[in-house]
């Protein structure tokens, strides 16, 4: 820890930065397509909603007996600072009718309120800063996996990703700041993604035509973190910041974090630091082996901001090791994973309004990522097993055009370039290598519009063209083991997506949605051209160089109400995949090498399986819903009840089952809230998941029983705390995830546990 608050010092955070504090201000975001929080009151049965590229402010002090107060701070002008004292301070400026993938208002509500987002065209999740801390968690995943239509991966604490409507790895992408995570974790599910939800200031969940943004590579929807280390305004008061921290029984854990951000005479700096540690954590059967985590880094920032615009810089390093449970830990072999990734990211917008052009902005990351998987035999000394790296450059620009007044109504929209460039490489120290260096190159263009024909109707049109090449070495044939087929070159595809949509408002508050969507995605360098062990998922794989693009036509529908005491998101959907790419078991095992691969019952069961990369059409349907109702004033605040409801059912052309779908979930609970205490109880159950794909087992349901409770008060007019305590699984259930691969080796999740957690906030 020690090392670590020096490393921070020597990269700067000592310059000016004396108070640790959160950058709690008002964020210009990603504009197009359409995205904006409506924040509901608690309290108020028509609280007022945020309008495009505003601040939502709602009041937590408000009570029963007292009028809500949510404040809009408009940024369509030069905004100056807040106090009269110093002298006024360019900030960052949004322009009139934007809108964004990544909200453009700072969610503010009271711990506990569904953020339901009424103006997209496909569900849009939310997380604040507020339930991220009260959570704790190693990834931005464990905030999530409750949520509707959300689950996790959980092959490791310090390795789970998001799964979205039973889609994972190469359909969801993670990204930080508008920027992809530029890591490995699509290739394998033991692979973390390295961004340290510690940061995050909110996480959202995009799914729909706004995912035709950011890359083919999202048809299952996007993970957004966000956070201010590339500030866009000056804070209000000059500095910002907050210290956070939390206790869990779970594993002895611990994590502390801060945030800083310091502004004068448009020029604006950025530091944060964090840090968390969690042993092996217990079961209701016991210790589960090899499960603690542990990871640290931090985040420097600066920006330039003036009246029309900012353009900033940040650079960010994370260090992680975890362990992988599993039957090679319960044996005393105890994988483990060793990762470290520095990234540079640039954001900038500027807003001539001339010529036609409304606003321009780009974004750019560069990374470089590497971990080490170590294990150990016969109770020796931990040996490098395998290694990956990926370096990864991107870049996107958008130009938004003025609002054009046309016979059918205003027309809104903008058009983009995004340019990728990635070279991964996986080497083996024991067998054959996963994968030989791949390089992926990428440039697409895409355009959204929008028209709004009444006040009550708007409808948006959005189309992706894509090229992508892929150059790498592979297996064109494994008929015979002994003599492969090699296959050196490269891939050529050019993913075309498009997408149509409309929302009607229908009265009290409620909005209807449809859309329909026609997607293709290139497949990835892994799903081309692997061809070695996998240690984690026990496979030794085989890539498909002469896969296809995959396609999907989809058509969602759904209604949602963000205003008033009753608040819920609905949505229904179903999508027809041509040539979804999976990797299907050939009931062969091997050795290290192809030249072993025989028979499964020639072979004891400590090797590996023989999957290949193949093609099948599918079909996913499903439903999920979240609603919330204030129920009636008491004591000081409100009582209410929530629930949520998630299923996704997916096939195989033949009826064959898609493997390691979620099950059915339902859940609830009964809360309270005021302007200082928060509490909940609720239960979230899984039903059992009898329906498996091939080589696949049933798994249990289960309910996981949690509460939480959680004081806030202001020491003053900028400054304000929070301490709370958060119990999860309390009724100590045995937890099997279907969806993870390590459901087979019966690794349970985490039994009953205990968080107290806290922060200091000042802005």
């Amino acid at each position: 820890m020690i090392a670590f608050a020096h490393r921070i010092v020597r990269c700067g955070v000592a310059v000016g930065l004396q108070a640790v504090f959160l950058a709690n201000t008002a964020l210009a975001q990603d504009v197009l397509p359409p995205v904006v929080v409506n924040t509901p009151s608690p309290v108020a049965k028509t609280p007022v909603a945020a309008k495009p590229a505003q601040k939502t402010n709602v009041d937590s002090s408000a009570t029963p007996k007292a009028k809500a107060k949510s404040a809009t701070k408009p940024t369509n002008s030069p905004v100056t600072s807040a106090s009269s004292k110093p002298p006024p301070q360019p900030a960052a400026v949004v322009p009139d009718g934007t809108r964004s993938t990544v909200s453009t208002t700072e969610v503010l509500a009271p711990p506990g309120t569904l953020v339901v987002v009424d103006d997209a065209f496909a569900p849009v999740t939310v997380a604040t800063d507020r339930e991220i801390l009260a959570q704790g968690g190693a990834t931005l995943t464990d905030t999530l996996q409750s949520r509707s239509g959300i689950t996790g991966s959980t092959f490791a604490p310090g390795a789970n990703r998001p799964i979205i409507r039973g889609l994972d790895s190469y359909r969801v992408r993670v990204q930080e700041n508008g920027i992809g995570s530029h890591d490995v974790s699509t290739i394998s599910e033991d692979h973390a993604v390295p961004i340290a939800p510690f940061a995050a200031d909110r996480i959202e969940v995009v799914r729909g035509p706004a995912t035709l943004r950011y890359g083919s590579g999202a048809i299952g929807g996007v993970v957004a973190a966000e956070n201010g280390r590339i500030p866009t305004a000056v804070p209000r008061n000059g500095v910002s910041g907050e210290i956070q921290g939390g206790l869990t029984s779970l594993g002895n854990g611990y994590d502390g974090a801060f945030k800083a951000t310091a502004g004068s005479q448009g020029v604006a700096v950025h530091a944060d630091g964090f840090r968390n540690n969690a042993d092996d954590y217990d079961t209701p059967l016991g210790t589960e082996r090899n499960t603690f985590a542990e990871s640290e880094g931090f985040g420097l920032g600066l920006s330039r901001i003036w009246a029309d615009g900012f353009f900033g810089i940040s650079v960010s390093r994370i260090d992680s090791l975890y362990g992988v449970p599993g039957e090679e830990a319960r044996e005393g072999v105890d994988p483990r994973i060793d990762l470290a990734q520095q990234k540079i990211q640039a954001r900038g917008e500027w807003r001539p309004r001339a010529m036609g052009v409304e606003a321009v902005r780009f974004w750019f990351g560069a990374s470089d990522y590497e971990h080490d998987e170590h294990a150990r035999h016969d109770g020796g000394a931990f040996e490098i097993a395998s290694r990956f790296k990926n370096n990864e450059q991107e870049g996107r620009i958008e130009i938004q055009h003025v609002p054009i007044v046309t016979d059918l109504g205003e027309l809104t929209g903008a058009a983009g370039i995004q340019v990728v460039h990635r070279r991964t490489r996986g080497t083996s120290f024991e067998g054959d290598s996963l994968l030989e260096p791949a390089r992926t190159g990428s440039v697409a263009a895409f355009l959204f519009q929008e028209l709004q024909t009444s006040a009550t109707t708007r409808l948006q049109a959005a189309l992706r063209i894509e090229q992508s090449k892929i150059d790498g070495i592979g297996l064109a044939d494994v008929t015979d083991p002994n003599a492969p087929v090699e296959f050196d070159g490269e891939r050529r595809f050019v993913p075309v997506s498009a997408s149509l949509g409309v929302l009607q408002k229908l009265g009290f508050g409620t909005v209807a949605r449809l859309s329909g969507q026609y997607v293709e995605r290139a497949p990835d360098a892994a799903e081309l051209f692997s061809s070695g062990i996998h240690e984690a998922t026990g496979t030794f794989e085989i890539g498909n160089p002469f896969l296809e693009k995959e396609r999907a036509f989809s058509i969602e529908a759904g209604l949602a109400k963000a205003q008033g005491p009753f608040r819920f998101d609905a949505a229904a959907y179903y999508t027809k995949y041509k040539g979804f790419v999976f990797r299907e078991l050939q009931g062969v095992r091997c050795l290290e090498d192809l030249p072993s691969c025989g028979p499964a019952a020639d072979l004891d069961d400590e090797n590996f399986d023989l999957v290949l990369f193949q093609q099948r059409d599918a079909t996913f349907f499903g439903a999920e819903i979240a609603a919330q109702y204030d129920v009636a004033p008491i004591w000081r605040g409100v009582w209410g009840v929530d629930g949520r409801y998630d299923f996704v059912r997916a096939r195989f052309e033949g009826d064959e089952n898609v493997p390691r779908i979620p099950p059915h979930r339902l859940g609830g609970g009964v809360y309270y809230r005021d302007s200082n205490w928060f509490a909940r109880a609720g239960v979230l159950h899984a039903f059992d998941q009898n329906r498996f794909g091939a080589e696949e087992i049933a798994t249990p349901g289960y309910s996981l029983v949690s509460a939480e409770l959680s004081y806030t008060a202001r020491l003053d007019a900028t400054t304000r705390t929070t301490i709370g305590v958060r119990g999860e699984n309390l009724a100590d259930d045995d937890v099997l995830n279907h969806a993870s691969f390590k459901r087979r080796e019966e690794v349970l999740q985490p039994g009953a546990s205990v968080r107290v957690f806290g922060s200091l906030k000042f802005n």
